[in-house]
């Protein structure tokens, strides 16, 4: 049966059918959404609560312990991180990937409530959720700056105008703000003040409390006419309007709320700051940071934001400047137009290689006609399966481009030579396409069979790379489908009949290839004469392999280049927010004059922070295009790491930005390494020591650890009986404190676009010595000031920052980088045993997290992958020729692969990682093509010639040499473009370039021999298994001189002595 008869002899539907693949792919193409990489949505919520002034211990203790209680009972919860520091509490929950996350939100707001009666009744707002997706970035971060303006003004354009207005746009979900500065009125009071005029601290909170109401007032219902009551209860927000408010009497006279300190207009959080930086200087700013949602179009998103900006310009005075700091979908652009440029490369490259080897441009241009509808084809499969345009699916057709056109190789070089012998255009194009069209299905299947273990990947690997396999599992059946198809159709009526004199080109190809093909026929033959050297050098080539597999540095995902280094700071414990901002903005100045650097961010406190903690900061640096920039994001780290180590009191931490971010931890550094313990003792006593031996190991940089327990702090030892003698409870106590320190809300101002906090405190002066805690009075059950140190004690002492908890055990993790050339693999055994050693016989837990944490899981994955795709293709090759044994001979030169592949990577000192193992993936699709063509013709010439094993694969090999060359040299060359490109995105996919180009090149001359060898070994243990068990082998059966049992036309004796 010829399959490629009926369109043959159907031009017009074989046409029609290419114009339908074509159609359908382009609209697939136009309609697909472009990202960076595919779709990976985290099913992640964060909880947060806050209860201003309350310490970390508090929070820890009686506001997330109660709801991480009840959030454990959900289900499909893998992991629960909390982060406790003064006033708030952050819980992310994160779900597995099979969770629905809008059931999950159901289950963790009836969670809240569960947990409501058991949190502090002081707590201003309940807790809030909100989605989040720890692996997607921020698409775009704007600056807000103005010279003039204060800056509440500023963050009323940013959060009122600005934020509100962009979360409304499809596609955005949500938008942060950095540095945030929303007005607030500031109630600072006088402690001497208040002491000389008797007056009660918590006398100035009731009555700013009971002097700003807004409530329902009521109506009249007249008999004709209603009336809306309306008071003025409501101050307005300006801090002129609290100033006369009458506090009490003392001595007949009133004493208003300005005689006991001063009112300001302010904002809500003094200690937490933005700044934008860039070439010519450093200034106060708002930052919104904007990200998108799952699933959509990243440069339509970002796209339709900046589409704003001219609008709000118009809206806002002359002198604010916004300022795009970062914008991820121009990385996105200038990354998808590299491999797009890598694409039409690889194309370039398959078309001189077919060309150089059949030297005809009829007989070049009909098997390209495959590569363009391969790949537009694609789209459309790949549009209906809701995939994006991203760089995983366009290195996918960029690599399918190297062996798509192989089948149309294949099938053209044998009409080809049927045509050299002499036979007419059609006799040759039915008698070629019907002779290897088995071979083709065979490559076709066993090829797309070799993606098809990775489309069972678990977890976020299998996001990853689903869509991928799909994509090259895809290319690779519609370039089998227009092999069998277009490609004999378009040769029985353009495929040009050999001419009978040549040009120069042609005749200098010829040479080259009769010189090549007598090479390989003298050493063939030696090779088949000592067959038990090439045997043990195969062996040893195995054996060399798998040592490799267990030695070669390994890693997880290859760093990108998205023009940006993500920079935290950490100063010590306690230490003030000017100081903070003294050190932050000194390390800016410096990175600042950096050449690679443009443009960045320069946060401090607040949700700038790590946990918002003041000796925390983050810094985001955009660095200028590649090229003109000529260094990588870590040869800039490396140059700046020594100028910014030499600021004293502040620690930086500099790292380029993974691809995809994994976990929900946001740390310091990469790799994170935590212990956890009910022990809180054991636990912080240990981790210290741990961090210290890990700062010690040679392969580690930027260790840092969240252990923050050594802030200063002053307890207030309260003496009970006193105080009850006093008429003082320690209810009153620390409602004082409060009132006086914790920068309380007493009161909301309500406008019609937004609400303002009244808070109230002590005057700045007040608020620096532990010793003004003495000028502070309380006031009794009977009326009169009680000093507080008459009834309690100050005493100094250490404690948290933050707390930590891991599940609903407390935590410490430990971050840290690698040091150039060290792999993760190298780190990760490092790090086991400082802990073994150090840990000993501890109550103590471990467990690597986020990408660590990944990469071992990925290790013991990717193991049983490789084992999983060789059996499919086993059984895939046994179902195809129907033997136990043909397999094995096909699968014999896979070692080869292997070994050129880790050979490769280790000579260019790059890890094993998840993107070059798919590269060995690849290989052993591409390398089996290569033997299934000899065994074909070999099987061939046994069962129809009668021909012993060792002369039919001598023959097959000779036969089949040019297509083999040709098929290994359009992969190759298909590649190379990958392994070589310069682009600035082009490192995250080096290493499989690399994998394949040198697989390649070793078993290109290794599996020539390889094969034949096991092929004539393999054919006597079969022969001896059927004799052994009295197995009986059908004699071939005669066939007319040219023509076999099938009706398919078998090799002359000219066409081998040509070969030859």
């Amino acid at each position: 049966m010829n399959i490629s008869e009926i369109f043959i002899r159907r031009p017009v539907m074989t046409t029609l059918v290419m114009a339908g693949i074509l159609i359908f792919g382009v609209m697939g193409y136009r309609l697909m959404p472009v990202s960076d990489l595919p779709n990976v949505d985290f099913p992640t919520l964060l909880v947060s609560a806050n209860l201003p002034g309350a310490s970390p211990d508090e929070m820890a203790s009686s506001v997330a312990t109660p709801m991480e209680r009840q959030f454990s009972t959900i289900e499909g919860l893998d992991s629960m991180t909390s982060s406790n520091g003064v006033g708030f509490t952050q819980i992310t929950l994160q779900f597995n990937l099979s969770r629905n996350l809008d059931a999950a939100a159901q289950d963790v707001q009836s969670a809240i409530t569960q947990a409501a009666p058991y949190l502090p009744q002081g707590m201003p707002t309940p807790p809030t959720y909100r989605k989040v997706n720890p692996a997607d970035q921020p698409i775009l971060f704007i600056a807000l700056t103005s010279p003039t303006l204060p800056l509440y003004t500023l963050d009323e354009y940013a959060e009122t105008m600005m934020a509100q207005r962009i979360s409304m746009v499809s596609g955005v979900a949500q938008v942060q703000v950095y540095g945030s500065q929303k007005y607030a009125v500031h109630v600072q009071l006088d402690p001497k003040a208040l002491a000389t005029r008797g007056v009660g601290i918590d006398e100035a909170r009731t009555a700013i409390q009971n002097g700003n109401v807004n409530l329902p007032t009521g109506t009249l219902w007249g008999h004709h006419q209603a009336f809306t009551v309306q008071a003025t209860g409501q101050l307005k927000n300006n801090a002129a309007f609290y100033r006369p408010l009458i506090v009490a009497y003392r001595g007949g006279s009133p004493v208003r709320l300005s005689d006991l300190g001063q009112v300001i207009d302010s904002v809500q959080n003094d200690k937490t700051a933005s700044w934008y930086v860039d070439k010519t200087g450093i200034r106060r700013s708002i930052v919104l940071a904007i990200q998108r949602q799952p699933g959509t179009n990243t440069l339509e998103v970002a796209d339709s934001v900046k589409a704003l900006l001219p609008s709000f310009e118009r809206l806002m005075p002359p002198s604010v400047h916004l300022n795009i700091l970062y914008d991820r979908s121009a990385s996105i652009v200038q990354s998808v137009r590299d491999v797009k440029h890598t694409l039409y490369l690889a194309l370039a490259l398959v078309v001189m290689v077919i060309f150089l080897f059949l030297r005809y441009v009829s007989a070049t241009v009909i098997p390209n006609m495959a590569l363009p509808l391969s790949v537009i084809g694609t789209f459309a499969m790949i549009y209906l399966l809701g995939y994006s345009i991203d760089n995983l699916s366009l290195m996918a057709l960029t690599l399918s481009v190297g062996f798509v056109v192989d089948d149309a190789i294949v099938i053209l070089e044998n009409i080809v030579r049927h045509l050299e012998l002499g036979e007419d255009r059609m006799t040759a194009v039915f008698r070629g396409s019907k002779e290897i069209s088995f071979t083709i299905l065979s490559m076709t299947l066993s090829l797309a069979a070799v993606f098809i273990p990775v489309l069972f990947m678990g977890g976020i690997m299998g996001r990853l790379f689903h869509e991928f396999a799909v994509t090259i599992f895809t290319a690779i059946l519609i370039s089998g489908f227009v092999s069998i198809s277009l490609t004999p159709m378009l040769c029985s009526r353009f495929l040009k009949p050999p001419a009978k004199e040549h040009g120069s080109l042609f005749m200098a190809m010829e040479r080259v290839f009769e010189r090549m093909l007598h090479a390989y026929d003298w050493s063939l033959q030696r090779v088949l004469r000592y067959r038990l050297a090439s045997l043990l050098i195969s062996i040893a080539i195995l054996g060399a392999t798998l040592d490799l597999l267990v030695t070669i540095p390994k890693g997880f995902l290859p760093s990108g280049d998205s023009s940006s280094i993500f920079t935290s700071t950490e100063a010590a414990q306690g230490i003030s927010f000017d100081d903070m901002a003294k050190n932050s903005l000194a390390i800016a100045e410096i990175a600042r004059q950096d050449p690679n650097v443009e443009k960045f961010m320069c946060s401090v406190g607040g949700i700038g922070g790590f946990g918002g903690a003041i000796n925390n900061g983050v810094m985001f640096y955009h660095l200028y295009d590649r090229p003109p920039r000529k260094l990588t994001p870590e040869q800039v780290i490396d140059e700046l790491r020594p100028k910014l180590s030499g600021i004293p009191g502040i620690r930086v931490y500099m790292q380029n930005p993974p691809p995809i971010r994994i976990g929900g931890m946001l740390s310091r550094a990469l790799y994170q390494y935590t212990l956890q313990s009910p022990n809180t003792d054991e636990l912080y006593h240990y981790s210290q020591e741990l961090e210290g031996q890990m700062r010690k190991l040679p392969g580690l940089q930027d260790v840092s650890s969240d252990l923050q327990v050594t802030n200063p702090q002053v307890n207030v030892v309260i003496h009970r009986d006193k105080a009850s003698a006093l008429g003082v409870t320690a209810q009153q106590i620390e409602d004082a404190l409060f009132d006086a320190y914790g920068q309380r809300q007493v009161s909301t101002i309500y406008t019609a676009v937004n609400e303002y906090w009244v808070i109230m405190g002590l005057e700045p002066q007040y608020l620096m010595d532990p010793a003004a805690l003495s000028m502070l009075y309380i006031r009794s059950s009977n009326g009169q000031l009680v000093p507080l140190n008459a009834v309690a004690d100050l005493v100094k002492t250490l404690g948290p920052t933050t707390i930590t908890h891991y599940g609903q055990l407390p935590s410490v993790t430990i971050s840290f980088n690698l040091k150039p050339n060290v792999s993760l693999s190298q780190a990760v055994t490092e790090v086991e045993g400082s802990a073994r050693d150090v840990l000993g016989k501890t109550s103590i837990t471990t467990a690597f997290q986020g990408t660590a944490q990944a990469f071992q899981s990925s290790l013991k994955g990717l193991g049983l992958l490789l084992v999983f795709t060789l059996v499919v293709i086993y059984i895939v090759l046994g179902i195809l020729y129907e033997s136990f044994i043909h397999p094995l001979t096909i699968l014999s030169g896979l070692p080869s692969a292997g070994f050129g592949a880790l050979v490769t990577l280790m000579i260019f000192k790059t890890d094993l990682n998840i993107i070059s193992f798919v590269g060995l993936i690849m290989l052993i699709g591409i390398v089996k093509k290569n033997a299934m063509m000899q065994i074909d013709f070999a099987l061939d010439a046994q069962r129809n010639q009668g021909k012993s094993a060792t002369e039919a694969i001598y023959y097959g090999c000779l036969i089949r040499f040019r297509p083999i060359m040709m098929t290994t040299m359009a992969a190759l060359l298909g590649t190379l473009p990958i392994a070589i490109s310069p682009a600035a995105g082009a490192s995250s996919n080096r290493p499989l370039g690399l994998a394949v180009v040198g697989g390649l090149l070793f078993s290109q001359f290794i599996t020539l021999y390889i094969t034949p060898v096991y092929c004539t070994y393999l054919d006597s243990l079969q022969s001896f298994v059927r004799r052994l068990f009295g197995s009986r082998r059908a004699e071939p059966m005669p066939a007319p001189a040219m023509v076999n049992g099938n009706g398919v036309i078998v090799e002359a004796p000219e066409t081998v002595d040509r070969a030859r």
